[in-house]
Parts: structure tokens; C-alpha cells; sequence
């Protein structure tokens, strides 16, 4: 008799930093709705997996729902799946976090369910080849990689029904091919045609399909919910399960991969899902090769598209640089804690660097990840508090101060870390002398975690609107994968890219009849030559501090001719103060007269989005028609501006030594939602505004202090 084993492998994660009402939705959605069908259909046996991250929650908001899932794996129906703890990309941690998360996720699961795992779910399914070394040194015997990875060494669709071996150094791990086709149907497709799928694939042989996916589609993604739960499809796919038991067997994963022998050895290349390569493409390159995958499977020209492979996970480091900053933070945080570890073999930090390597905000798709402002500020948190508390143990010192030049970002140029008591303070000399980090230690927050504005593949809807991709036929609810909504019609209005990264200290020259409306929409001309540009730079100790000169001689645009200027700015820091002095020289360096406006521009990121009403300015002696971090407007002689956030417990305060005009406008880009596609706040910019009149040789000033102070938060 024919027949064929189903493997289902689901996956449930939310991301550290996201809202508790997102998780408690999600719990209440998808994750025990889906323990209670298994309750109630007991011949449904499948593995499952949770992230450390959606672990440490439900053992505080629902400690009763391990319980449930412990009754299930106690009597056989669920095979609990290990993972690295904190849901990280596995090859984009060193070795030692990849051994130490596992093995954290491993002594979770033996203590709460008396079980040893043997599977692991990789997050986000990014494979690379050298992690089957690092798998078996954990003590892992298998693990999930999408059929994409498998089709591109040359495997035919009947080859995808088993498991295979593979190894780095001799170390080996198996590996079940994940079916698109499954994943495409469930729950997408009719229960009666998915069976009919797996019918069809029935044989003499020993053949397994296998779904690995996440467990949110199941009740948390749109319309999903009611599909799933209200309209009781889960329920009617597991008793369509249950009645087919004489040819279609259900088992956990690791117990298929104990029964049966694998189909034979494989090398596998860097693999994600297929959609994942793509969104790691440029966005021009990404609709691209999107659009021809989809014509061609239009035209059932599967000789072509079995051969289509492109993208690459690690190009999130390329195509975001505010990624590769941030796993660049990452990798040097880890360095110190490991280092401090070595000193004083204690924790140092080592929690919170693993908590700061969560996937989520280390990528964009088709929502979320890096785009997310509270999630990017979680994971900054993370870092600075791990630092922190290495920075302590190395130093063991009330107040200290250094400073490093090296290439931190590895794009070929020196960057300045200045490290502190107090903060720690990141520059580019090469991009316009600009600050692109500003970590505060008490608070344990970023400023500067910000994001520029770019083009993406799916604002092509916006820009063609016949180009929106449509659910295909046969679908009961179109996937995530499969939609692009616009879920507030006016944003094509705000479609606006930046020309540089929103990082500070940026020196802007204008012509005198610039307007915001025009520098916030990038509708203007740059007359100097120095966003971007490289600068000089040096650092002196001065008492307890430090003071940084950053120069740099260009032009400056006078009647359609470049004249020769120059720019001075230094930065007076303390060890002890979160504090910032500026001071600026801009000095005509030509033998005629310069009119200009010069502008200074700082970017935060205080989470003022949403008109947040924590997250507000305020200005002495002055009402603001709207005083919300997200607003806009301009504010004439002004010596002094706040910027506060009563939940971070965070007050930032803008001092001039006279009086000057300010422009006030929330960076926002257009993103991807769940809900659709919509505007996202990334950060308050403020430009400071100077008009100079210098004649030749003429010098002009600006001086100001950042300081950062606190407020009782409202957590």
C-alpha cells in the first residue's frame, strides 16, 4: 500500500523589544489555540519550537501554558525543538554564543520537560555551510533547511521527501528539506487539496513531506485568525490527518530521522527561505529578480525557475549600513564581555549580549526588522547594558576615558570610538565628520539609533500600482508572501529618499531661501561641499576629557562658483557627564564675500512615533501648537530646546550660546505593516540654523551643549 509520513515543524518566536499587547494577541491567537487543538486531536504528532525570547515571557504571563505543552510531550504528541535561546542568525555570531545559546535552550527543555532535544530550528532559516560543525558540537543531530537550498545543487522534486547527512570537518548533522509547496498551501489552500497534494505523493518507499514554519501564520497573520480558529481550519486539516492514518502517518521529525535512513550525503550552499534571498537584494534588483519568478511560474516554465537562486542573507550588512553598524556594536561588545569574562569569571554581561544578537531587527522584509525604531532601541539597550557591565570589570575604575581609530564598520575607512564612564561616542571622519553612535550608560540607550530613508522593492506599488501583486487562484486567504496593501493612501506624498545616513553633526550650506518643507522632502541644493566628505580629525586629553577637532578646507558655492571655505568643529567630552560641547569655526577662505545659511544637523531616535505622548519638546517661554517628538515646524530665536520621553526616563537638552532658528521634522520612511504599507517614524531631526555674511577672511561661530538628563519614567 502506498503511503507517506507528514513531518510538521512549527516555529513561534516574538522578537525582545516588541509591545507585551503583541505578545499577549499572539498568545491568545495563535500559540494556545494551537495547543488546544493538539489536546483534542491526540493523533496529531508533531515538533514544535519556542524562542528564549517568547519563553521568558510565557513563564511570566502564562506560566500554565508549559504545563499544557508538557501533558503533550508526555504522551508523545509533541517533540520539543531546541534552537539558539535568543533567536540570533546563527552564522552571524562567533562560535562561542552560538554554543552557549544552544546549549541555554537545551537546558531549558531537559528541565522543564525531561527531555533531551536532538532538532534545531534555525531563526529565519539562514543555513550556511559551516554551521553543521557548530550544530554537532552542540550535541544537535538535525535541523531544517528550506528545499530552495537543496533544489540548487541539483535535486529533483522526488529527491525532497527524506533527510540527508552533511558535515564540516567530518562533524556531521542531518538535514530535512523544507516543502514550499507545503509551505505555500498551509493554511492557505483548502484542507481537501493539500491532502490531495500528499495523496499524491504516496509510495511504496519511505517518503516524508515536511512543513517548517512559523507558528504566528496559524492565527496572528492578517485574516489568519479567522481562518484558522473561527472558521476551524486547523481543526479540519488535523481530522482529515486523523482519518488518514492508514496512509498518511504523522511523527515528529526526530522521530523519523531515529526510524529511517537518510537519503544520502549533501553540501548545501547559504540558504534562507527564497523570499529572504530576495529582500536581501538591492530593491531594484529584488523587484527584478521577483517579478521574473513570478512570470516565469506563470508560464509553468519550472525548467527555468528550479534553477533560480539569488541573495544573500549577510547582504542585509550591505544594503542597510545601520545593520552593519549595529552587528558591528555587536561583535565588539562581544570581544569585551569575552575579555572580561577571562578577568573575572563572572556574567559580565554575557545575558545581555546574547539577548542583543535576536535576529529581528538585523533585516527587513516585507515588514519589520531594522525598520522597527522600538526594536533597533531594544537591542542597542542590550549592547550598552552588556558593555556596561564589562566595561566595569576591565576598567574597575569611578571615571575613565579612551579612545580608538580603526575601521569599526569595515567599509575601508578609520572610524573614532571614544569610550567613557558616561558614554561612548562613534564618528566618521570619512562621512562628513559625522556622529553616528551616541551611547548614554546611565540610561543604557542610543540617541542616534536612527535610519535613512531608501527605496525598497515593494514601493513600486506606490510609484506602478499595476504592478501589485494578487493573491494567486485557489487561495483561501492570500499569504503575507503573496499581497502588498497600502493601508494609508497618502503616502506616496511623503516618498522622499536621503542622500546620506541620519547620523549628527552633519554641516549642511543652504541658499537664503531654502524652506523646511523642502530640506525635510530632500527637494534642495547642497552649496558646500562637505556632507559626506572626509575630514580631519584629532583627539587630546584634556582633564578628565577629551576634546575631538574635526577640519576639513572644500568650497562653498558663491555665483555658480566654488570658493574655497573652511570648517572647524570640536567636541569637548567628559568621563563623568553625558554631555556634548560643540563649538564650530566657519572661516571664508576666499578674497570675496560668502552669504549662505549654514545648518547643523542632529538625528534621534527618542521612540517619538505614533504621537507618542510621552515623547514630546518643549521649549521656555514658548507653547508649541503641537509639541510631540513626530511634529514639525520652525522655531525663531531660540537658545534653548528639550527633548524628552517620560517611558525611557530620557531628557535631552539643547543649549545655544545665542539665540538661533530651529527646524523641527520626524524622519519618517514608508514602510511595510502587517496592516500594509504606511509611514514609520525613524527620528526627530533638528537642523540648527546660522546665516553667515563674511567677507574674505571673515570668521563666524556657533557653539552649543547637548546634555542628557533624567526624568521619572512611567514604566
Amino acid at each position: 500500500m502506498k503511503q507517506i509520513y507528514l513531518g510538521l515543524a512549527i516555529h513561534n518566536h516574538q522578537p525582545l523589544g516588541n509591545f507585551p499587547w503583541v505578545f499577549e494577541e499572539a498568545y491568545y491567537q495563535a500559540y494556545l489555540p494551537m495547543v488546544e487543538a493538539l489536546e483534542r486531536h491526540p493523533g496529531i504528532r508533531i515538533s514544535m519550537h519556542y524562542s528564549g525570547c517568547l519563553v521568558d515571557w510565557l513563564e511570566q504571563a502564562h506560566p500554565d501554558f508549559f504545563r499544557k505543552l508538557a501533558m503533550l510531550v508526555g504522551r508523545g504528541q509533541v517533540e520539543v525543538m531546541s534552537g539558539a535561546y535568543y533567536e540570533p542568525i546563527l552564522p552571524s555570531i562567533p562560535d562561542a554564543d552560538k554554543l552557549g545559546q544552544i546549549a541555554k535552550m537545551n537546558d531549558f527543555i531537559i528541565q522543564r520537560f525531561a527531555l533531551k532535544p536532538a532538532g534545531v530550528w534555525l531563526a529565519e532559516r539562514v543555513w550556511e555551510p559551516h554551521l553543521a560543525k557548530s550544530l554537532a558540537e552542540a550535541g544537535i543531530e538535525w535541523t531544517l533547511v528550506d528545499d530552495i537550498a537543496f533544489r540548487a545543487v541539483g535535486l529533483d522534486d522526488d529527491d525532497l521527501f527524506g533527510y540527508y547527512i552533511t558535515e564540516e570537518e567530518g562533524l556531521p548533522t542531518k538535514v530535512f528539506p523544507i516543502s514550499k509547496r507545503l509551505r505555500y498551501s498551509i493554511p492557505w489552500h483548502d484542507v481537501e487539496r493539500v491532502i490531495g497534494y500528499l495523496r499524491e505523493q504516496a509510495s511504496e518507499n519511505v517518503r516524508m513531506a515536511i512543513l517548517g514554519d512559523d507558528g504566528e501564520k496559524f492565527g496572528v497573520w492578517p485574516k489568519t485568525y479567522e481562518h484558522c480558529w473561527v472558521k476551524r481550519w486547523v481543526d479540519r486539516f488535523f481530522v482529515e490527518l486523523e482519518d488518514n492514518q492508514d496512509w498518511l502517518r504523522v511523527v515528529p521529525l526526530g522521530e523519523f530521522a531515529c526510524q529511517f535512513r537518510p537519503y544520502g550525503r549533501i553540501y548545501l550552499p547559504c540558504a534562507s527561505y527564497d523570499e529572504m534571498l530576495e529582500w536581501s537584494l538591492p530593491a531594484s534588483k529584488s523587484w527584478e529578480f521577483t517579478d521574473l519568478k513570478h512570470r516565469l511560474e506563470a508560464e509553468s516554465r519550472t525548467d527555468i525557475t528550479r534553477y533560480l537562486y539569488s541573495g544573500l542573507w549577510r547582504n542585509f550588512l550591505v544594503k542597510y549600513p545601520e545593520i552593519n553598524r549595529m552587528h558591528k556594536k555587536m561583535l565588539r561588545v562581544h570581544h569585551k564581555v569575552y575579555q572580561a569574562r577571562a578577568l573575572r569569571e563572572t556574567n559580565c554581561g554575557l545575558e545581555e549580549l546574547w539577548k542583543a544578537q535576536c535576529n529581528c531587527p538585523y533585516w527587513h522584509g516585507v515588514f519589520g526588522g531594522i525598520y522597527l525604531a522600538d526594536i533597533r532601541a531594544s537591542t542597542y539597550s542590550h549592547l550598552i547594558e552588556a558593555e556596561a557591565k564589562a566595561d566595569k570589570a576591565i576598567h574597575q575604575k569611578r571615571s575613565w576615558l579612551e579612545w580608538q581609530k580603526v575601521d569599526f564598520d569595515n567599509d575601508g575607512f578609520e572610524e573614532l570610538i571614544i569610550d567613557s564612564t558616561a558614554s561612548s561616542l562613534y564618528i566618521s571622519p570619512s562621512e562628513g565628520g559625522s556622529i553616528f553612535e551616541w551611547d548614554v550608560h546611565p540610561h543604557s540607550y542610543n540617541l542616534m539609533s536612527t535610519l535613512a530613508r531608501r527605496p525598497e522593492a515593494y514601493h513600486r506599488v506606490l510609484t506602478e500600482p499595476a504592478l501589485e501583486n494578487k493573491a494567486e487562484g485557489g487561495h483561501v486567504v492570500p499569504s503575507i508572501h503573496d499581497s502588498i496593501t497600502v493601508k494609508d493612501e497618502s503616502v506616496s506624498r511623503f516618498l522622499s529618499y536621503d542622500r546620506y545616513l541620519k547620523s549628527s553633526l552633519i554641516d549642511h550650506f543652504f541658499d537664503f531661501g531654502i524652506k523646511l518643507e523642502d530640506f525635510a522632502a530632500n527637494y534642495y541644493e547642497e552649496l558646500g561641499d562637505f556632507v559626506g566628505q572626509p575630514y580631519e580629525i584629532s583627539v587630546k586629553k584634556k582633564g578628565d576629557g577629551a576634546v575631538l577637532l574635526l577640519t576639513r578646507n572644500a568650497t562653498v558655492e558663491q555665483n555658480a562658483e566654488a570658493v574655497p571655505f573652511e570648517v572647524k568643529k570640536a567636541i569637548h567630552l567628559s568621563a563623568r557627564q553625558e554631555k556634548l560641547q560643540v563649538s564650530y569655526q566657519l572661516r571664508n577662505l576666499s578674497s570675496s564675500p560668502i552669504q549662505a545659511v549654514f545648518g547643523s544637523e542632529w538625528n534621534f531616535n527618542l521612540l517619538g512615533g505614533g504621537h507618542n505622548e510621552q515623547a514630546y519638546y518643549q521649549v521656555p517661554g514658548l507653547v508649541l501648537d503641537d509639541s510631540h517628538l513626530d511634529s514639525r515646524g520652525e522655531l525663531l530665536d531660540v537658545d534653548k530646546v528639550v527633548l524628552s520621553n517620560r517611558h525611557l526616563g530620557i531628557k535631552l537638552e539643547l543649549t545655544t550660546s545665542s539665540r538661533i532658528k530651529l527646524w523641527r521634522f520626524p524622519v519618517e520612511s514608508i514602510s511595510n505593516s502587517e496592516g500594509g504599507i504606511e509611514r514609520i517614524y525613524q527620528a526627530s531631526c533638528l537642523i540648527l540654523l546660522l546665516p553667515i555674511d563674511l567677507p574674505a577672511g571673515g570668521v563666524a561661530k556657533l557653539d552649543f551643549i547637548w546634555a542628557v538628563g533624567s526624568l521619572p519614567t512611567t514604566r
